[in-house]
């Protein structure tokens, strides 16, 4: 058994690489949500918003860093990206982003039922039935990778 040094504290285990099979599983679901947001005619850079969003929410410096690039290599912008935490107080994104970003609000923090609620009222207005699901499948699946990253502690290096 590995022990650490007095007063430091154990190293991680990158639960990805610990359990690869489970890790597949999880990269073969977010391929297959990914598709199913593109069949539904959700753009790349909605599906980044949606995974930005989230991974803002649970404070997923490693998923920030992978999203961000992601988002600006779908063609996002800076302005956008700087104010996503503040969304609702912009007039910055459409109908249909505000819908998704609410919707993927409430399903990671599911526990408030009326925001959920009105997330979900919004979302029906605004988005179609496909749409809203694979708007829920993203921030579902956003928030297992974040999970694997946090509960890993995925370092982020700086960029060279």
């Amino acid at each position: 058994m590995n022990r650490p040094a007095a007063g430091s504290a154990p190293r991680r285990i990158f639960i990805d690489k610990q359990s690869p099979k489970a890790y597949h599983a999880l990269v073969q679901t977010s391929e297959a949500v990914r598709a199913a947001a593109a069949d539904a005619g959700l753009d790349r850079t909605l599906v980044e918003l949606v995974n930005l969003r989230v991974s803002q929410i649970n404070g997923c410096a490693y998923c920030l860093h992978v999203h961000t690039r992601a988002a600006l290599r779908a063609g996002e912008t800076t302005q956008r990206l700087g104010v996503l935490p503040a969304w609702r107080d912009t007039e910055l994104f459409s109908p249909t982003e505000r819908a998704a970003l609410a919707l993927a609000e409430a399903t990671t923090e599911p526990a408030d039922a009326i925001a959920q609620e009105s997330a979900y009222t919004a979302a029906r207005a605004a988005l179609t039935e496909d749409q809203i699901s694979a708007v829920i499948w993203v921030a579902i699946t956003i928030n297992a990778f974040n999970r694997v990253s946090i509960l890993s502690k995925h370092p982020v290096q700086a960029n060279s």
